[in-house]
């Protein structure tokens, strides 16, 4: 995802009255900026234009672009929400109103404590489900936010970047997991770690580098042979090397206490068929193909997960003896596998948003009903990570539906999911 694409190609990702719509957006955004840098010195500009970027990769609607290149106009330049409403309509300016209330919380002295900050931050967390969960794009944009602060964190004060980076790797990049968008969640991670355990990233990316031309190696050798073997069984697919992230590595390498060798996923591969028939097809011929290691399937397409994920995951031991990850997936679970609830978002029809996504964000709303009478923005955050970032614990109906809560659910619990009154 490129935080630098420029604003043409940005534009160009739209037609007619939307393109112009976004242009002028920009047009107010840059005037309105105008004299303002970041603490990198870079025109101030430079931000609301990289947030519109990441959102476009991730196909968000002209709205939201809109949004995004103006989010910081009210707060921070004599361009009013009014004047937003007045030039780009109601459904802009109640997305531009969202983010401003999620502006972080200004410390009121750079001699606070880190009890206060985190204190402050706290309540800006909670502020994102009591006060934004009725668009789910106002926090789609907050985390586009977020990523490019954390790509551009270098001229902060050390003290700033780590208390930034813990909160990123707590809370938004878990929100992100939890709302499907893997595309955000591995790089708040990775950023978070190069400032939390800077030794860690740079050792973890060493390794990646030292031997990068023999792993891609290795992994194109292996596409070529099972691409070859799924055509020839009548099985279309993609077959490709699967991208390494640096958070993932580290926590398999220094919480399971394994060593860079003993990570199976290190080399991995990505298979996209047409059907989910053909994933369960292909999982076969993988498993004819080369010897399963125990205990490392999982089957997220009969079980996905919370965030809607759907994939087979297996590990084998490959050619040369060498530990393989696969992953196979339909491109449709692929699309929901990378952008989770934003690959929904460019459907403006609501009739078109499947039961998943509107699940999600009734998770998003009940968040923020149950929290409401959580005063305490520290009790609030506790609850929230308890919440979002906690284990799950699925369930059977006696209708054979699948219910999923959180680690530690009650049958109480379940009863009150099947229906209120049960539980009462």
């Amino acid at each position: 995802m490129e935080a630098e694409r420029t604003l043409p190609q940005i534009i160009a990702a739209f037609e007619g009255g939307e393109a112009e719509a976004i242009r002028r957006a920009y047009e107010v955004a840059a005037a309105a900026h105008a004299g303002q840098v970041r603490d990198s010195g870079e025109p101030y500009i430079t931000h609301p234009i990289a947030v519109a970027a990441i959102l476009t990769d991730l196909r968000l609607d002209a709205a939201a672009i809109q949004a995004a290149l103006l989010h910081d106009v009210p707060e921070d330049t004599s361009v009013t929400l009014a004047d937003v409403r007045e030039q780009f309509g109601e459904e802009v300016a109640k997305l531009v109103d969202g983010v401003t209330k999620l502006r972080k919380i200004k410390r009121k002295s750079r001699l606070d404590t880190a009890t206060t900050f985190e204190r402050e931050q706290a309540e800006n967390l909670r502020k994102i489900f009591l006060a934004t969960v009725d668009d789910i794009r106002v926090i789609l944009i907050k985390l586009a936010d977020r990523l490019h602060n954390m790509q551009t964190l270098g001229p902060l004060s050390r003290e700033r970047q780590v208390r930034t980076a813990r909160e990123t790797l707590e809370i938004f990049a878990p929100l992100a997991n939890r709302l499907g968008i893997w595309q955000l969640k591995w790089q708040l991670e990775d950023l978070s770690l190069r400032y939390l355990d800077p030794e860690a990233y740079y050792q973890i990316a060493s390794y990646l580098s030292e031997r990068r031309q023999e792993r891609e190696a290795y992994i194109q050798r292996v596409a070529t042979m099972l691409k070859a073997r799924l055509e020839s069984e009548g099985i279309p697919a993609q077959v490709t090397g699967r991208p390494k992230h640096l958070y993932s590595i580290y926590q398999k390498m220094y919480e399971k206490a394994r060593t860079f060798d003993q990570i199976y996923d290190v080399r991995g591969v990505r298979v996209i068929v047409n059907t989910e028939r053909d994933c369960y097809a292909a999982l076969g011929l993988v498993h004819s193909m080369w010897r399963p290691i125990p205990g490392e399937f999982d089957d997220y397409i009969a079980m996905p997960k919370d965030n809607m994920y759907q994939s087979l995951h297996t590990a084998v031991v490959g050619p040369e003896g060498k530990p393989l990850e696969v992953q196979i997936r339909t491109q449709a679970m692929h699309q929901v596998a990378e952008y989770g609830i934003a690959a929904h978002w460019r459907y403006k029809e609501h009739a078109r948003r499947n039961a998943s996504l509107e699940a999600k964000i009734a998770w998003l709303r009940q968040v923020s009903e149950w929290r409401g009478d959580v005063k305490d923005p520290e009790e609030f955050v506790d609850s929230l990570k308890t919440d979002v970032c906690s284990e799950r614990v699925y369930v059977f109906t006696p209708k054979g539906d699948i219910v999923d809560l959180p680690a530690g659910a009650t049958p109480v619990d379940l009863a009150y999911y099947i229906h209120s009154e049960i539980g009462d």
